[in-house]
């Protein structure tokens, strides 16, 4: 029995149920607005609730209050002085206003600050008329009767009479000393659009998992590597048939060489080498939970430059390259073993790490999943960002130089004074892609990669292993399999990766810019849909033809590396095939965290651009 009283005596009580309607306080404000609570975090002690325009996020117990309280403190408020209750003179006049020639008595004074405050929080939880809150409106379309409750409306409607009582309470001196050092903070209008930002969940455990959960992200740790392989050796056959499984497995003591681990990490410290140069400019990075920015240093294209001339160098003394051709399994294996060695060193550090740091998709508590996804949003040693440097540093630039490795190899085995068509289209298409990834490096703090996902096993095996090794496999089936093409068809190629590429660079770059300056003059022409979190989702350019254009135009250009392969086998299109699921997959998961973050916003925006990737298509 005294187990029982001890127990419950250590539970947090709880004073909102699920479920219940109470008035929540939109964080980084004064404001109250009407929300339902959903579900309460017993270790956290946070509620979850959801506003009208069905934005969620996680409040506080001290920053919700019962609608009971809410409506006994207006009428007290106003009751202060039941004889002046039904008039409407305070309202019809400027309440700071007396008659000329007559003193304010005390009682006058009381029922002036009475007024105030019913003033105050009748301005605070006034609904906006539909008229008033208008979308089409705001974006200069026709009038429409759609009503869409955002914040950040709410705030823009509220600054007018706000200042008004400023204005009234500066000139009476009636504002408490307390209230007197917040006021600019609550009150002005500067103050009250500059604080309209991103608001991001606190990081609480992981509760949606996803990739199959944790039996499915335990299978992908196996099946990741075991697919590298598998590709590698049956493109390495003469019939790369994937009929033909298995494919016949090498010794496993073939399968490690000490020298080829040893280039590897060369190749790996070199890089961080370069990352570390002071050269190139210091940005921030989108705010964090905490509303911290991080500062990355943007300098990947001065490293490409740099990489370049060193492997010049190589070759100039007469280094074979093609070395990487003859070795390439066992390259894949020794980045596969370093890129697991990383992830358990990421996982372990994580676990001191503190809860705001900690990704908001891999704090679930299972050990495989937050291995899986990454446990640590932002691992860092000083001031070097592990996840930002492997993303586009290692495996990136690796991919460009395996592609060369395989034009030089396809001259010397088949004897040829020029590599073929076919290779020089590949390694142009591809050597493209890199370079405008590493040119517009910037663009990548905004992807979910850095933004949401934390840096563990599937983002350390993708960017070490499966971009450089996986990627370059159209090149690979080149060297062993030879296809002749016309110029009449690299033409009509040429065109198809061109295309592709503008979608795709135009629509990012729309979407940067946006992101980092929505007030720039170039983008006025560009119309949005405002979001209870400030933030504005386009609704034309690229972004009102299809949801992800950028995702389009990707899945052309990788249709057009394939093509130069010719069509005897699938092999070289097994990259376009798993881009296709790939983007369809993160599309889902941009949907789903779209749909919790922005609420009624997105589904406008999905009613104004139905189409995801494909048009009239999906």
């Amino acid at each position: 029995m005294p187990e029982c009283k001890y127990s419950f005596w250590k539970m947090p009580s709880r004073r909102f149920a699920d479920g219940e309607v109470v008035m929540g306080r939109w964080p980084g404000s004064v404001l109250y607005y009407e929300v339902q609570v959903t579900s309460y975090d017993d270790v956290s002690h946070l509620y979850t609730v959801k506003y009208k325009d069905g934005t969620e996020l996680e409040l506080k117990e001290s920053d919700i209050r019962s609608q009971s309280s809410f409506k006994h403190r207006k009428s007290q408020s106003s009751s202060s002085s039941p004889s002046r209750r039904s008039t409407s003179r305070s309202r019809s006049r400027s309440p700071g206003r007396p008659a000329k020639g007559r003193r304010r008595s005390s009682s006058q004074s009381r029922e002036h600050k009475d007024d105030k405050k019913k003033i105050i929080q009748e301005t605070n939880l006034a609904l906006l008329k539909p008229s008033e809150n208008n979308t089409r409106r705001y974006n200069g379309e026709p009038d429409s009767t759609e009503k869409n409750d955002t914040s950040c409306i709410i705030l823009e409607q509220k600054s007018k009479p706000d200042l008004e009582i400023e204005r009234v309470l500066e000139q009476y001196s009636l504002r408490p000393r307390k209230e007197e050092k917040k006021k600019e903070e609550i009150y002005s209008e500067k103050k009250i659009f500059e604080t309209i930002k991103t608001i991001e969940k606190a990081s609480s455990k992981t509760k949606e998992l996803e990739f199959g959960g944790r039996i499915g992200t335990f299978m992908l740790i196996f099946f990741l590597p075991a697919t590298v392989f598998y590709l590698l050796l049956v493109c390495k056959q003469d019939d790369p048939s994937l009929m033909n499984f298995p494919p016949p497995l090498p010794a496993l003591e073939s399968l490690w060489e000490a020298r080829v681990f040893g280039i590897f990490l060369l190749w790996f410290f070199l890089q961080a080498l370069l990352y570390l140069l002071p050269i190139g400019k210091v940005v921030e990075g989108l705010p964090l939970s905490n509303g911290r920015k991080l500062q990355y240093r943007i300098n990947g294209f001065y490293a490409f430059v740099l990489t370049a001339a060193a492997i010049g160098t190589l070759l100039y003394f007469q280094f074979e390259l093609h070395y990487l051709y003859d070795h390439f399994m066992q390259f894949a294996v020794s980045a596969a073993a370093f890129s697991m060695v990383l992830s358990i060193y990421l996982y372990i550090r994580s676990l001191k790490s503190p809860e705001e740091e900690l990704a908001p998709g891999g704090n679930s508590g299972y050990f495989v999943y937050d291995f899986f996804t990454g446990h640590e949003l932002n691992p860092r040693v000083g001031s070097f960002d592990l996840k930002y440097f492997c993303e586009l540093r290692p495996g990136l630039i690796g991919w460009v130089v395996i592609n060369l490795a395989m034009l030089l190899a396809e001259m010397k085995i088949h004897n040829q004074s020029m590599p073929s068509l076919s290779m020089i289209l590949v390694n142009s298409f591809q050597l493209l892609y890199v370079v405008d990834a590493l040119w517009n490096e910037e663009a990548i703090l905004t992807t979910m990669d850095i933004t949401h996902d934390g840096f563990g096993f599937m983002l350390a095996f993708g960017d070490l292993v499966w971009v450089p090794f996986v990627y370059s496999l159209q090149a690979y089936y080149l060297v062993g399999h030879p296809t002749a093409i016309s110029w009449p068809v690299a033409a009509a190629i040429t065109i198809l990766n061109c295309i592709g590429y503008y979608i795709f660079r135009s629509a990012n770059s729309q979407k940067n810019n946006f992101r980092r300056n929505p007030a720039d003059p170039k983008l006025a022409y560009l119309k949005f849909i405002p979001t209870a979190t400030g933030k504005g989702l386009l609704v034309t350019g690229w972004w009102g033809f299809v949801r992800h254009p950028n995702y389009l135009g990707d899945i052309i250009m990788a249709l057009a590396w394939s093509l130069p392969c010719g069509f005897n086998h699938i092999l070289p299109y097994f990259y376009v095939i798993y881009f296709i699921c790939l983007l369809v997959h993160r599309e889902a998961r941009d949907e789903h965290h779209c749909k919790q973050k922005y609420g009624l916003a997105w589904e406008r925006y999905c009613q104004r651009v139905p189409y995801r990737i494909f048009p009239y298509i999906y």
